[in-house]
Formats: structure tokens, sequence, C-alpha cells
């Protein structure tokens, strides 16, 4: 199976979305269709294996990021939207090939997975990134912050922008993202400081 996705790769790559077949995949890999179909049913099962190889390899690529405690969060958080954006502007082709199938691999045991994994991440670093906040506070910036790294680098990895344009885009939404979660942080350290007593405390009985 592995000579055969190889060989989709390639295909992908050298032939482009529109050109992708099942048989031009077997001829790359040097097997018969017959024996492709025993691995895939279809040209969209091999995108789709391709897309969660891809998934796993940058969730992996993130986690690993986010985790670095040798580094401070609001840094760590700056790499990951920079790499994640590379990453999604790097699959643009994959992606598009995959739009049709999309309905019918959306929710796939293996990418129910592979978001509930992310999801996992995401929420361990907030919980060091806030530690101040309240679990549902961190709840709420978790999913921010995926549904903007997402939006954001599905954008960029549809308008082919030069390399240091994309890259220019994602420190701008490092710097957004890392400012939110400063907000959040210092409101909820003001929100648990006791109130002031006053200027003169409590006064002396005479």
């Amino acid at each position: 199976m592995a000579a055969i996705l190889q060989a989709a790769g390639r295909v992908l790559a050298g032939e482009g979305a529109r050109r992708f077949t099942a048989a031009r995949v077997a001829e790359a890999a040097g097997v018969s269709v017959g024996s492709l179909y025993q691995y895939f049913p279809n040209k969209e099962a091999i995108l789709f294996q391709l897309q969660a190889d891809e998934w796993q390899q940058t969730g992996g690529l993130l986690a690993g990021i986010l985790a670095d405690r040798s580094r401070p969060p609001a840094e760590r958080l700056r790499i990951a939207v920079r790499e994640f954006v590379r990453t999604e502007c790097e699959e643009a082709q994959l992606r598009g090939a995959l739009d049709d199938a999309a309905p019918l691999y959306r929710d796939a045991p293996e990418a129910r997975r592979l978001r509930l994994a992310g999801t996992k991440t995401v929420r361990a670093f907030m919980r060091e990134a806030l530690p101040e906040c309240a679990e549902p506070q961190r709840l709420i910036a978790s999913d921010v912050v995926m549904m903007a790294m997402a939006g954001v680098g599905k954008q960029l990895s549809e308008t082919e922008g030069p390399p240091a344009a994309v890259d220019a885009r994602a420190r701008a939404l490092g710097e957004m993202l890392c400012a939110y979660l400063d907000m959040l942080q210092a409101k909820s350290v003001k929100s648990a400081k006791p109130p002031s007593s006053g200027r003169g405390g409590r006064s002396k009985a005479s």
C-alpha cells in the first residue's frame, strides 16, 4: 500500500488533480488496477488516504511545537501558525482534488480521530497559555484559534501567493492570536484580584 500511495503522490504532483485517476496511479506503482482496488475502492479513497497521512504529519508537527516548554507559549503559537499555514499551502492541490469527495470522507473514522487529536493538542496548550482563565474560556479560545488558523490557511492556500507574502500573513495571524490570548489572560488576572479596601484602610476606633 505504501508504494501505491507514493505513486499517487507523484501522479498528483505531476499530472494535477484533474488528470488524477486510479489507472494512472496503478501504472506509476507498477501494479494492475485490480490489485490497486484491493486496497482502495476508488480514486477518492486514495486521495483521502494521502490527505489523512498529511493531516497526521501536520498534527504531529504542531503537537511537538505547542508542547515545547523550552519556548514561551506566545513563541510556540507564532511558530505553529506559520508552519500550519505553510503546510496548508503545500497541500492546496490535494485539498482541491478532495473537494468533491469531502461529503463522503469528512465523517470517516480516521478523519474524526485526527480532528479530535488536533483539538486535544490545542486544548492542552491553552491550559498552559491561559492558566488564570476558567476552563470554559479556554475551550472558547481553543475553538477561536483553530477556526482562525483553518480559515486563514484555506484562504491563503487558494490565492497561490508567493512564499514571502504567505509568511507575512501567517506572522500577522500569529500576532493577532497572541494578542487575543494576552487579553484573555490579563482580564482573568484582573478579575481574580481582590477589591481594594480603600487608600487608608479601616479606621481605628477612637
